[in-house]
């Protein structure tokens, strides 16, 4: 029995210890990285969200929307390259980067908007500052390895900069998911090690942690299990 408890407990020690090798070298990292070089947003630049609407245009009424779209549990108002529409949710996550369901309505004809490769790239030209041009278009769906938390469809619109930029818009909403490059992904592998996301889950809430939990657990009993023995055999003297 204590000649399978001891040899769970050493290897135990060896896993936990690799682990927390592994959190000192990220920690590091971390500190001597460019914090602003690593949020990929080198050259994103402000765009306006909501503008105030031009004098002599009307917008629907949002009753009017409404009753077009019954299954319409929120309604937002949004700015999309200057023009003005209605976000229809018709399905909401707890938050944004979950999944959701959406409808964009032109807000000035009612006209149903899908955000296609040309608008999304549009809108990631619209947030890009960089001396790039736009090299590829791809929708993509889950998991999306620069945003592994996006839970939906979304469009990666590439630059040909020197960082490797990319832009990602979220399909149905028209969103600017956030940048990317080659700056940023290096962090990111650094963030994957030190919240042992090596199932790409994109959060710490995984099996990777609560198997850590469980190991740290069975080497404290483990390990108390072998003292108690040892002061059972007298192993311990104190003078």
């Amino acid at each position: 029995m204590m000649k399978w408890v001891r040899k769970i407990h050493k290897w135990g020690s060896l896993l936990i210890g690799l682990q927390v090798l592994i959190w000192v070298i990220s920690g590091l990292t971390f500190n001597v990285i460019d914090h602003e070089k690593a949020s990929g947003n080198t050259y994103r630049q402000k765009m306006i969200a909501k503008q105030p609407v031009p004098s002599g245009v009307n917008l629907l009424s949002v009753e009017k929307i409404l009753q077009s779209y019954p299954d319409t549990i929120k309604l937002t108002q949004t700015t999309l390259l200057s023009t003005p529409y209605y976000l229809l949710t018709h399905k909401k996550g707890l938050y944004r980067h979950l999944e959701n369901n959406y409808h964009l309505v032109n807000a000035t004809n009612g006209q149903l908007t899908q955000v296609d490769e040309k608008f999304a790239a549009d809108i990631a030209k619209a947030s890009y500052s960089g001396p790039g041009n736009i090299a590829s278009v791809t929708l993509l769906t889950p998991p999306i390895d620069d945003f592994l938390i996006q839970k939906n469809p979304t469009w990666q619109i590439n630059f040909s900069d020197e960082l490797e930029t990319s832009v990602y818009v979220e399909q149905g909403s028209g969103r600017l998911v956030g940048h990317s490059n080659s700056d940023k992904r290096f962090a990111d592998f650094f963030f994957m090690l030190h919240f042992m996301d090596y199932g790409s889950a994109g959060n710490f809430n995984s099996i990777q942690i609560m198997l850590f939990a469980f190991i740290t657990l069975w080497l404290t009993l483990s390990g108390l299990i072998w003292t108690v023995h040892m002061l059972s055999k007298g192993k311990y003297n104190l003078k």
